[in-house]
């Protein structure tokens, strides 16, 4: 088992820093190929040894080795953090369906975290491949069965985001919630079904209102990135399915 944890978080670390390219490209309409891995600042081409995840920052002190600019922090938190977001996939789940479909959420989340807080963006090309995957997934585990029931939650859950923001914005007279965030939602449902895909709304509301204190303090007018929060609840409410499940019916007296 150790080997494989081990495996997972090497891969997820490249893969993470696949994901950084990923995010800042597409919501830039760029290419995601072509250039290659280059500096932002005097487009340096990046050499294999500058390409390993985390070491090479390390190794370069977090400046680009032609022009001495600062490279941000968000490449090896994110290399790191999808590193360790995969192992703990394997870890939860093992040898398992699951496994697979609690990697591809992580990619989902992660791409999320980034696009979201840089750019305002929850890209539609990450939930509709996101999406696909996860679909397939559900049919080599569970059937076309499976994959029926997860379309019809995902379309649920979508139309309730929908009546929200809708609602969000009439009463407020702006905009409340993203298209974005609806989208994700349709994600949330095929993942966590109806109910928990309600508690995944209020997790994610919750998770996101001491920060969206904090910036409407220090600007009335401000934009709260509401995405890496429902992405977080969607990631933590996956993993404890069972557990919040039945806390859920408990509560309900289920």
């Amino acid at each position: 088992m150790g080997v494989i944890l081990l495996y997972l978080f090497i891969l997820g670390l490249f893969v993470g820093s696949f994901y950084n390219v990923v995010a800042l490209r597409l919501c830039k309409n760029e290419s995601i190929v072509f250039p290659g891995s280059h500096c932002v600042n005097c487009n340096h081409k990046l050499s294999w040894y500058e390409l390993i995840p985390v070491f090479s920052y390390i190794g370069l002190k977090g400046k680009c080795k032609k022009c001495k600019i600062h490279i941000s922090l968000q490449y090896p938190i994110v290399e790191l953090l999808t590193g360790i977001l995969f192992a703990l996939s394997f870890y939860i789940f093992g040898f398992s369906y699951e496994t697979l479909a609690s990697i591809v959420l992580v990619s989902i989340v992660i791409i999320t975290y980034v696009s979201d807080l840089k750019y305002m963006v929850i890209l539609d090309e990450v939930l509709v491949i996101g999406g696909i995957l996860l679909l397939l997934i559900n049919f080599f585990s569970g059937g076309f069965d499976l994959v029926l029931e997860s379309l019809f939650n995902g379309l649920i859950l979508f139309i309730l985001l929908l009546l929200i923001k809708f609602s969000g914005d009439k009463a407020f007279k702006q905009e409340s919630l993203g298209w974005g965030d609806v989208k994700l939602s349709f994600i949330a449902g095929m993942f966590l079904g109806i109910k928990l895909g309600i508690i995944y709304i209020f997790v994610g509301s919750f998770l996101a209102f001491p920060y969206a204190l904090y910036v409407t303090a220090k600007k009335k007018d401000a934009l709260v990135p509401f995405g890496p929060f429902l992405a977080t609840s969607l990631l933590l409410i996956y993993w404890n399915y069972d557990l919040v499940l039945n806390i859920l019916n408990t509560l309900l007296g289920v």
